[in-house]
């Protein structure tokens, strides 16, 4: 089991251990944002509205998984805190809670949000074709919510054992099988009829399924089988989740503000603030997977008692995933040429440089926030992060209403104030561990 060979490792090569634990986390984590890509592609090729509207649909969407995203940071720390106290068959037992939680959770989603989804494109600011694709959009992919939520349980319990490399597969296979449906199903081919955004919606319900079946075969063979659900446990999964809820609501809050404002503004507005928050989706999930490995690393040393190695982890994970922030801006500014001419319709390219420009500066900021994030998941933090996160996002929120509504910089002010909010959040993070303020685990590994 690489669990405990992993965790040793790091303190002979720290720089090395986490390299060989990101770089397969990293290839899993990219798959999805690039799928995001090649649907933006096909949206770009239908217009403004198709954009917009994939725009609106898929933060809807985003906004609810993330918000249950607590499926897969919970499990993943509770999975590599018992593997470090040699808790294995415990570690088993709280993965298959974890779920059997997200088939149910899923289907709660399907038969609350099917009605709501017209609603809620409405309040992101859709309106009248704009808002119909993305009402439909929004109804064919919360069909595969019990699947995605399996897999990002199932993915939390794999991870939570160091084992990275079968999350990339099933994530790659999910994407791969959705980029190739892509195509036929939107723009049509053969006997198959064009369906627009439905058709995406369609593609991507086809992948997520077959990566929960597999997900689900993965855990039961890396962790073992259980007998029975531990039912007293779901308590505990509940308050962690009650945490990351709030916290995760808040980031999603704050991102819904932001498409909100953008897609009020018109649909050329709208096109491009999705181009842009596409990428930095991408990039944000690069810098994850740092954090991802972090966390492991750190439930694993902490459940073990050997906090004396906990800053050393979260010294290693900082300097990495700021060096990559860097690295990130720098491509990104290579690229905007790129961006441009493939993400954003022709006649709204005239409001992308200057947003585009504020959001690649902002990535080293961003680095820290997500390294940080990993680091507190990883000791059972989730109180502080969602304390933080809350004023934070507070904060962003507030600034977001001095935008004048007739603004012709409203995608400027957006952007800006996101950047405010990434340096708050990283602020917030890097003070927990350094010097470490209030009750942190951090501070106390260091006595």
């Amino acid at each position: 089991m690489s669990s405990r060979s992993d965790a040793d490792a790091f303190q002979a090569s720290p720089h090395k251990t986490l390299l060989r634990l990101s770089v397969p986390v990293l290839f899993s984590l990219i798959a999805e944002p690039l799928t995001g890509v090649v649907d933006t592609f096909f949206a770009a090729g239908l217009g403004s509205e198709a954009q917009a509207a994939l725009g609106v649909g898929t933060i809807a969407l985003s906004a609810v998984f993330w918000i249950f995203n607590f499926l897969g940071i919970g499990t993943q720390s509770e999975v590599a805190q018992r593997y470090g106290a040699g808790r294995e068959q415990s570690a088993a037992e709280i993965s298959a809670l974890a779920m059997a939680m997200a088939f149910f959770t899923g289907l709660f989603m399907i038969l609350v949000g099917w009605p709501l989804s017209h609603r809620a494109a409405l309040l992101l600011g859709a309106e009248g074709r704009v808002l119909e694709i993305a009402a439909d959009y929004i109804q064919i992919r919360l069909l595969g919510a019990p699947a995605v939520l399996i897999t990002i349980a199932g993915f939390g319990a794999l991870r939570g054992i160091r084992e990275m490399r079968i999350p990339l597969w099933v994530a790659t296979a999910i994407n791969l099988i959705n980029m190739v449906l892509d195509y036929p199903l939107i723009v049509g081919w053969g006997p198959i009829p064009p369906l627009g955004m439905s058709g995406a919606a369609w593609a991507s319900i086809a992948g997520q399924w077959l990566g929960a079946l597999w997900t689900l075969r993965a855990v039961r063979a890396s962790l073992g089988r259980v007998e029975k659900l531990p039912a007293g446990e779901t308590r505990k999964l509940l308050r962690i989740g009650g945490d990351l809820f709030i916290r995760t609501g808040m980031l999603t809050l704050f991102l819904l503000l932001c498409t909100r404002w953008a897609t009020r503004a018109g649909a050329g507005a709208g096109a491009v603030h999705q181009a842009i928050r596409q990428m930095w989706f991408f990039t944000a999930l690069l810098l994850d997977a740092f954090a991802i490995s972090g966390q492991s690393l750190i439930g694993y040393f902490f459940g073990a008692g050997r906090r004396e190695l906990m800053k050393q982890v979260a010294t290693v994970v900082c300097l990495w995933s700021f060096a990559t922030g860097i690295l990130l801006s720098l491509a990104m500014w290579l690229g905007s040429d790129w961006v441009q001419f493939w993400l954003v319709p022709e006649s709204a390219w005239p409001l992308f440089a200057l947003p585009w420009i504020i959001s690649l500066l902002a990535q080293p900021l961003n680095a820290l926030a997500f390294a940080t994030d990993g680091l507190h998941w990883g000791t059972g933090d989730f109180a502080y992060l969602r304390n933080a996160t809350s004023l934070s996002t507070v904060t962003g929120a507030a600034l977001l209403l001095l935008i004048p509504e007739d603004s012709d910089k409203t995608l400027l002010w957006i952007w800006g104030f996101t950047t405010v909010w990434i340096f708050l959040r990283a602020l917030l993070g890097m003070l927990r561990i350094w010097p470490g303020i209030g009750r942190s685990p951090f501070a106390a590994s260091s006595e």
